[in-house]
């Protein structure tokens, strides 16, 4: 996996969940050490869109890859034309 998530993207559950909605995520990418009763609703509707589903083995590690100082537990890439 590349070293940072490249372009544009959405980072949190309420951010990315709001991409996952409006049709703008690419790829969905979950920390695994999230919680999983607030990530399961997105995960679930990722799973309804057909987003491909990246897990990330921690949230400080989708944190790093999102180029940020802290954990997340969800984030998004945008499409192109978003």
């Amino acid at each position: 996996m590349a070293s940072r998530l490249i372009g544009k993207k959405s980072v949190g559950i309420k951010q990315t969940l709001k991409a996952v909605k409006g049709n703008q995520c690419e790829r969905l990418y979950v920390a695994k050490d999230a919680e999983s009763k607030l990530i399961q609703p997105l995960i679930n509707l990722a799973k309804d869109k057909s987003l491909e589903i990246v897990y990330i083995d921690t949230m400080k590690e989708l944190g790093r890859l999102c180029g940020i100082d802290v954990g997340a537990a969800v984030a998004c890439t945008l499409k192109e034309n978003c």
